[in-house]
């Protein structure tokens, strides 16, 4: 299953702060490598990277290439 997701990467943008928000969601904008406005990174499309966006899904937003 790895393989057949190994291609795919989903671009991901912070767009709310961490600030006031639970010490777990800040510590998951940290592992999707973002901590600060409008940075932008590439990830691998996988359900553990999924969980993590859906996880603070109200601080970052999928961008479509």
């Amino acid at each position: 299953m790895a393989s057949e997701n190994s291609g795919k990467q989903i671009l991901v943008e912070q767009t709310g702060s961490g600030i006031r928000q639970p010490k777990d969601q800040r510590a998951t904008l940290i592992g999707l490598g973002l901590n600060k406005l409008h940075r932008r990174r590439r990830l691998p499309d996988t359900p553990q990277v999924r969980g993590m966006i859906n996880k603070v899904h109200h601080l970052v937003r999928i961008v479509e290439e």
